[in-house]
């Protein structure tokens, strides 16, 4: 009996060992794939608010880490530089609505130097199906709205939904998702804005993915 237990303890030592080398493996041989898919992504996400004619870098490359409750975190958030014969052109700021109707929302944010919207597109969220979702790109154009738009110290009073007197729709039975989205770009614009002198000369280098 004893002989038993110790073989099939063997057995099933053996089999662990074996498996957890497979999976070690496995994730050695897919890693590089991983990163690049990650890679790949990332870059269209980026190319999407920041159009090609406006850069010629690679955009996840060249990155800082920003840091400020104005992009609605404190934990350090990428910003991507375009840049053009060597000029900055733009960035791509990531920022966070932290009053979203079912928790925060994560936006990736082009603008360029004046302070003119490129493109903005919601890279996560927990909206509700049929309702606050619309703000996603694979539900409805809404998100598309922001472009061409300014961002500056004397139009804040545009910078809300039309329930509020401002320039952007709102979603019928759910205000609160458009008004937290339309608020974060405008803040994290206008601070980048305000701010980009010392932000890109003194923001630390960030990770490349």
């Amino acid at each position: 009996m004893l002989r038993t237990i110790r073989k099939n303890g063997l057995v099933l030592a053996l089999f662990a060992v074996v498996s957890t080398g497979v999976v070690a493996i496995t994730n050695l041989l897919t890693e590089d794939t991983i990163r690049e898919q990650q890679t790949a992504q990332l870059q269209g996400q980026l190319n999407q608010v920041i159009p090609n004619q406006l850069h010629d870098n690679e955009l996840y490359a060249n990155c800082v880490a920003l840091s400020a409750e104005e992009i609605g975190s404190t934990e350090p958030m990428p910003l991507y530089i375009a840049t053009q014969n060597g000029e900055i052109t733009a960035v791509a700021l990531e920022a966070i609505a932290p009053d979203g109707y079912n928790g925060s929302i994560k936006l990736l944010i082009g603008v360029d130097l004046d302070g003119n919207v490129l493109g903005v597109r919601v890279l996560s969220h927990q909206e509700t199906p049929g309702l606050g979702d619309k703000i996603d790109l694979r539900v409805s154009d809404w998100i598309l709205s922001f472009a061409d738009k300014l961002i500056s110290e004397d139009n804040g009073d545009l910078w809300h939904v039309r329930k509020d007197g401002g320039q952007f729709d709102q979603f019928t039975g759910a205000t609160i998702t458009p008004r937290a989205v339309v608020k974060a770009v405008y803040n994290a614009g206008l601070y980048f804005k305000q701010n980009q002198d010392a932000i890109l000369a003194n923001s630390p280098k960030c990770e490349v993915q």
